[in-house]
């Protein structure tokens, strides 16, 4: 399989850190709030939800980061991902009605891009790739939509 790109670490490391800020806050709020009436010591929970968060940031992208890849083959495309339940997706070029290529704002100043493939069927009508180079993402859209033009000759 081949691996993602590796600014996709620094993607999953942007997520982590802007979804575990909001806890922090919490946690830190109420710990000077009015609700401060416990035996913890003032500034322990949050100063430990920080650790937690920290911990969070640096260990779990580089796991997630590490559960996916993909392979192409002349008419499929693999991918793994899935760090408690790997899942394997085949799609068959047969199958794909349209390719969206996408970057938010984190992916653009990383450089990486996600593609996505939209099947026909209603489960899962619908897999990302997230992690490549715009340039790979390109690449491997335009082989696609050859493949499925080959194929309807």
């Amino acid at each position: 399989m081949t691996a993602l790109d590796p600014r996709q670490r620094t993607v999953l490391r942007v997520r982590f850190a802007v979804a575990l800020l909001i806890p922090v806050i919490a946690v830190a709020a109420l710990d000077i709030g009015p609700i401060r009436e416990t035996p913890v010591p003032q500034g322990l929970a949050p100063a430990v939800m920080a650790l937690l968060a920290l911990i969070g940031v640096i260990v779990l992208p580089g796991r997630r980061y590490r559960a996916w890849g993909y392979r192409e083959s002349a008419d499929e495309l693999f991918i793994r991902h899935g760090l408690f339940q790997r899942v394997t997706t085949v799609i068959p070029f047969g199958r794909v009605q349209h390719i969206d290529i996408s970057q938010g704002p984190v992916e653009r100043s990383c450089g990486v891009a996600t593609l996505s493939l939209h099947t026909a069927g209603t489960r899962s009508a619908e897999v990302s790739l997230p992690g490549l180079t715009r340039t790979d993402a390109e690449r491997m859209r335009d082989r696609i939509r050859a493949q499925i033009r080959q194929d309807l000759l």
